[in-house]
């Protein structure tokens, strides 16, 4: 049965096992009615974020956060999930990192973090209406959205391809037709990449071999998520590996790009967010906090494309339709072993 589905229509997710980027323009949705604010209530000073996510849905989240808390100054700094993390323990090992809330696309880097110190054990007003299995056991993180790696593929006239030509599985990609034709992001630069390429390492199905063939099939790695989604989309190769929401920005926008998710073996990443220990902003961490997992905050990420955590937001996705082609992912397994898979990773493609 061919499973290609629409970007607004459909979206992976297994709950019982889960608990990073291009658009110039960002949109937001028909406001719902804020939580009343105490009365006299005032606010002041700012909020720093870290994220790789990406950058017009970032300042989408600054102005609906902003207009709610007046006073406040959201700032954010946006980078590839690599550069992000090099910049936190940088500033970590000066004796403070500067951001109130880190925002990245892998979940298993967040247990590094805890290991590390890094973050502080924050409960949510708003964990009501979010899935346990969504949210840290132990308080540090909580999910904030949900995103999905897939195959993208550049429809220029002359240059692209077809639906029907498009890769409909993994395996597809190692075909010897797609011979130096295909970019993915390096998985040392996207947080979110290099958890597709550590669950792929840790499935017997796929594994290190699996790599190899790609890069003896020349696949060509980039330094950033949205470089190879505007690689793909400008013809400059004809498929990419490549993620839901990012696609979609770049389609809305018009560029000649098209989207599906895997026939099988589909991997679902959750992102989550949490508290910098003893952030620099005190509270107005935790109102940022709250607002990006409130209903207010989640409806501006669904109409930016994203995928919400929520049980009470109203998306056009039906997460049944492909929950059951899900890859099983053991998150303590990637915790501990995503460095070695790492490793294995950049001695296939000789770094």
């Amino acid at each position: 049965m061919k499973k290609v589905f629409s970007l607004t229509l459909a979206v992976t997710l297994i709950a019982a096992t889960l608990m990073s980027c291009g658009g110039n323009k960002a949109t937001a949705p028909a406001p719902t009615e804020a939580a009343a604010q105490p009365e006299g209530q005032t606010y002041s000073g700012k909020v720093m974020l870290y994220s790789s996510m990406q950058e017009a849905q970032l300042q989408a989240v600054k102005e609906a956060f902003e207009k709610k808390y007046p006073g406040i100054t959201m700032d954010f700094y946006f980078a590839s999930g690599g550069k992000v993390i090099t910049k936190m323990t940088t500033e970590a090992q000066a004796g403070q990192i500067d951001a109130d809330i880190i925002w990245l696309g892998d979940p298993s880097d967040y247990e590094g973090f805890k290991k590390l110190g890094y973050l502080q054990e924050y409960s949510s007003p708003e964990a009501a209406n979010i899935a346990s299995t969504y949210i840290d056991k132990d308080g540090y993180y909580t999910a904030a959205r949900l995103v999905t790696m897939g195959v993208a593929w550049c429809t220029l006239p002359g240059v692209g391809i077809t639906d029907e030509e498009a890769p409909k599985t993994w395996d597809d990609l190692t075909d010897p037709k797609w011979k130096d034709a295909i970019v993915m992001t390096d998985p040392t630069q996207a947080s979110t990449t290099k958890y597709w390429m550590a669950a792929m390492m840790q499935s017997s199905k796929y594994g290190k071999d699996f790599f190899q063939k790609l890069r003896d099939n020349g696949v060509k790695l980039e330094s950033g998520t949205t470089a190879t989604h505007n690689k793909v989309a400008d013809g400059s190769y004809k498929v990419g590996v490549c993620l839901d929401y990012v696609s979609a920005s770049l389609i809305k926008e018009g560029s000649p790009l098209k989207f599906h998710y895997t026939d099988s073996d589909v991997v679902t990443m959750t992102s989550p967010v949490g508290l910098v220990k003893n952030n620099p902003n005190g509270d107005n961490g935790k109102l940022l906090y709250d607002f990006i997992l409130s209903k207010e905050g989640q409806e501006v990420l669904v109409a930016n494309n994203l995928v919400s955590v929520r049980t009470d937001v109203k998306m056009d996705v039906d997460t049944s339709k492909i929950a059951s082609i899900n890859m099983p992912v053991d998150f303590n397994d990637l915790a501990e072993n995503t460095p070695n898979y790492l490793n294995d990773f950049n001695a296939i493609w000789g770094k």
